[in-house]
């Protein structure tokens, strides 16, 4: 690879990474990385790799995440100009997975611990590891991608996850990179290059078979999704108790009963309203209360269990929690009801403010929600055994690992999605989500805001999915297992990472063992 300045190699790499991820098909996905490889191995200076590392992920950042300057704009109130300053803020800090690789490589480099194919080995593995390793403000991976444009491979996340599926993704650039290094070797690139396509096409043709061989569900439900599409103005307002609940609760209202009539005669299980659907407070204290009492009526004359996020107060703290509550077709609300537990930063909570006070004062916009006790327990609602999950918990494969493990039948997952537009964020993250009815081999049933609202099969087959922006409602029949078995990957949770891990530690001791092998020869 020629290029007149080595470092167009790294953003090269930004280019290939970004326009591999979702919305886009993961097209360069296995190979987006040897570009940087190339540039890293001709460095001799550590600060050449860190800026060419952070140089590869301000670039890909801007291609697939460029949604943080509408939220900035949407959420903050920002003007433009400062949002598109903030979003390039966010895309120097936001993916530090590629420089930290970089880091530790470069270190046993110049040690000289491994050369050659053991050199871009330790490359690919610190790279993988990093991803995985490293917290995200929004915790992606080329994992998803594949399932994104529903490549088969994507069925091997019940083995490994979509996490261990993205090391093998980065993995995967390392024979290509040795195919780049034997270009002039026509032979022994071809055969390279014939072995990948060999093992890909095999990968693939595992995942068709896994699907082939699911269990066959033994029961099932049917589900009415509720998507109101109210403004962020409205949720804003109702969330700082400003008012708007009754024009809230009307449109989810309107909407279901709209749902309801275009259903009439067919059965009904359950309806589902998205997060904060209910814009007052539902646990045991307030329920008297007049919007509560309306909503329990409500319920009660359609006689339809109803499913809704809305808020609670946390009796102990005082602070408000996002949280899910089940009404039975009496309108009783069920016990328990389940608290939001992974908040947002910046957006829920202020990272920082238990230490320095003072942080509240100067930003009075930022949510302050309660935490729940996370996955800890199931929803109630007839015989059903029900995993709740708000919004960014689905980001996190061992939050729904651990709700597997209580044995739910299948996860309910409510959003609200309306702060990002309708480019990118909205497919990214309902692509993360439900891929994790695949790891844990339960279908997940999605109510949205604004959208996309949808339901995910055991199989990872997607069914129907709301248009955006728009008032909408969708009947479902869900098949499901009532006594669902637990995945390879939810009892080997820490497997991929741990092999990897492994390998890793293995080749730096023998590069050290070799090293003073050689010093005491010498």
């Amino acid at each position: 690879m020629s290029l007149k300045t080595p470092w167009l190699l790294p953003i090269l790499s930004g280019i290939l990474i970004g326009t591999s991820y979702i919305p886009f098909p993961p097209w360069a996905s296995l190979f987006a990385f040897i570009p940087l490889w190339i540039f890293w191995e001709q460095q001799t200076r550590l600060r050449n790799v860190i800026l060419s590392g952070i140089l590869a992920t301000f670039v890909f950042t801007l291609i697939g995440f460029n949604w943080v300057a509408y939220l900035l704009h949407e959420f903050a109130h920002l003007p433009w100009f400062v949002a598109v300053l903030g979003m390039l803020l966010f895309a120097l800090i936001a993916h530090l997975f590629v420089p930290v690789a970089g880091i530790l490589w470069f270190i046993g480099y110049k040690q000289k611990l491994y050369t050659g194919w053991q050199s871009i080995l330790v490359m690919s593995l610190c790279t993988a590891l990093s991803l995985w390793a490293l917290p995200m403000l929004f915790k992606w991976n080329f994992g998803y991608a594949w399932y994104g444009v529903q490549m088969p491979i994507y069925q091997l996340a019940e083995y490994i996850g979509f996490s261990g599926l993205s090391m093998l993704t980065i993995l995967a650039n390392m024979p290509l990179y040795f195919a780049w290094k034997n270009k002039h070797d026509k032979p022994a690139r071809n055969k390279i290059l014939l072995r990948f396509v060999t093992v890909f096409m095999m990968l693939n043709a595992f995942g068709l078979s896994t699907k082939a061989f699911l269990p066959k569900p033994d029961a099932s439900f049917h589900a009415l999704l509720v998507q109101a599409n109210i403004g962020n103005a409205e949720k804003v307002a109702a969330e700082f108790g400003r008012g708007f609940y009754s024009k809230i609760i009307q449109q989810y209202q309107d909407v279901t009963d709209a749902g309801l009539r275009a259903h009439i005669g067919k059965k009904i299980d359950f309806i589902l309203w998205s997060e904060t659907a209910f814009p007052v407070l539902l646990n045991a204290p307030y329920q008297s209360s007049h919007y509560a009492q309306q909503l329990i009526q409500y319920v009660n004359d359609r006689h339809v269990p109803l499913i809704t996020g809305s808020y609670a107060k946390d009796l102990q703290t005082g602070l408000i929690t996002n949280s899910l509550f089940t009404l039975n077709e009496k309108g009783e609300v069920q016990s328990p009801y389940y608290s939001k537990s992974i908040l947002l930063a910046f957006g829920e909570f202020l990272p920082g403010e238990e230490y320095f006070p003072v942080l509240r004062e100067l930003l009075p916009m930022v949510g302050n929600f309660g935490r729940g006790t996370g996955p800890t327990k199931l929803l109630t609602l007839n015989d059903y055994k029900i995993g709740p999950q708000i919004c960014y918990e689905s980001l996190f494969p061992d939050f729904s690992v651990s709700l597997a493990d209580l044995g739910a039948q299948f996860i309910v997952n409510v959003t609200n999605d309306s702060w990002y537009g309708t480019w990118q964020e909205p497919y990214q993250h309902m692509i993360m989500t439900l891929a994790r009815a695949v790891e844990i081999r339960r279908p997940l049933v999605r109510a949205t805001n604004t959208g996309i609202s949808t339901v995910v099969l055991a199989s990872g087959e997607i069914l129907q999915q709301s248009p955006m922006q728009e008032a909408w409602s969708g009947l479902y029949e869900v098949p499901y297992l009532k006594e669902p078995k637990a995945t390879y990957y939810q009892q080997n949770f820490w497997l991929m990472p741990s092999l990897l891990g492994g390998l890793l530690l293995f080749l730096l001791l023998n590069g050290v063992r070799v090293r003073v092998v050689k010093n005491r020869g010498g």
